[in-house]
């Protein structure tokens, strides 16, 4: 049975069955990532910035006898955003290539159409069964990324700390657990919107966040969801520009398994050491912050050499690829249900 859902007024069980079916799904298709845990689980499910929704629907079993309710054995959500919906799909590993997958996914195409969205993305994990799912149903493969670790285990800090200390003089390096203040909000927006121009495909499944009050929005959005972010800024000490930046989030939902987002050297200012310097900073940083932090994981497209060539001085190891599929709504909904 497959039913809209939503995680705000969700029984305490149903959140606990969801769990257990994304476990499922991380055991077989992502054996070495850790395991999610229940802390602030349904704000991840529901909390989102201010102008976008997320729909959510689940796949469970019948009642039993007793009427008890049945076990949650798959999840979808849209999240509908500026000109695209985004769809998350996951049902447990039992139940693939029963057509609830399928099911589901139309449920949220629908949605999306029925919006007035004219397209639609989705991120999947290379290596993973979803890869011929989505591409059986004319999904085109748009981006690709690859995913590193570093285990802090392996580091070495005494190169590590070199690496610190090796950005150019003029600069300063500070760290803003939760988030910077008021005062370098502006600054730090300008940084980040230095990126914002470039054409890399990228369908942005993943948008950052470019004006001072989105950025607060943001920050606030990742506190509400669970989700501690970490900024390590280079500073131009004369302009007092941040002229580089660096982020990781520590989810409650996966404490031993911290999330690096943007990293973002301004132009003007490569070449000085920046970024060696600063992702260094924040691992330190992280040492004491988090001490059950086991590792860090971090996305880049194969072309960004330079950020691949630091992340490998760091020593993060490749792990998988990410691609990033998008299609037409109108089209899709077709594929999965011709009738419409």
């Amino acid at each position: 049975m497959v039913r809209e859902w939503d995680p705000r007024t969700a029984s305490s069980a149903e959140i606990g069955s969801l769990l257990d079916t994304l476990n499922a799904v991380l055991a077989a298709d992502l054996p070495e990532d850790p395991l999610w845990q229940d802390a602030s689980l349904r704000e991840y499910q529901s909390e989102t910035m201010p102008g976008e929704r997320r729909i959510s629907w689940i796949a469970e079993e019948e009642p039993g006898p007793d009427g008890a309710p049945g076990r949650l054995l798959g999840h979808t959500n849209v999240l509908l955003l500026g000109d695209i919906g985004v769809v998350e799909l996951f049902v447990h590993p039992s139940l693939r290539r029963t057509g609830l997958a399928r099911q589901m996914l139309t449920k949220a195409v629908r949605r999306a159409y029925d919006e007035g969205f004219s397209s639609i993305g989705v991120e999947v994990v290379g290596g993973t069964p979803a890869v011929a799912f989505y591409e059986s149903l004319g999904f085109e493969r748009e981006y690709v990324e690859t995913r590193s670790v570093l285990k802090l285990s392996t580091v070495d800090w005494m190169a590590l700390g070199e690496m610190a200390g090796s950005i150019s003089n003029g600069y300063r390096v500070e760290f803003f657990p939760g988030g910077p203040g008021d005062d370098l909000i502006e600054a730090y927006a300008v940084a980040k919107s230095a990126m914002r121009d470039i054409d890399d495909g990228d369908l942005d499944l993943r948008p950052s966040s470019y004006d001072p009050q989105r950025l607060r929005e943001s920050l606030a959005c990742l506190h509400r969801r669970g989700m501690k972010p970490y900024i390590v800024l280079a500073i131009h000490e004369r302009t007092g520009a941040v002229a580089g930046l660096t982020e990781v989030v520590v989810p409650a939902q996966h404490p031993t398994r911290a999330d690096q987002y943007d990293t973002i050297v301004v132009p003007d200012h490569r070449g000085y050491g920046i970024d060696r310097a600063i992702k260094a900073r924040m691992l330190f940083e992280l040492r004491s912050a988090e001490p059950d932090l086991a590792e860090v994981q971090t996305w880049n497209a194969l072309d960004n050499e330079p950020m691949l060539k630091v992340n490998a001085e760091l020593g993060f190891q490749p792990d998988r690829e990410w691609y990033e599929y998008g299609a037409d709504v109108a089209e899709l909904l077709h594929r999965l249900d011709p009738k419409t």
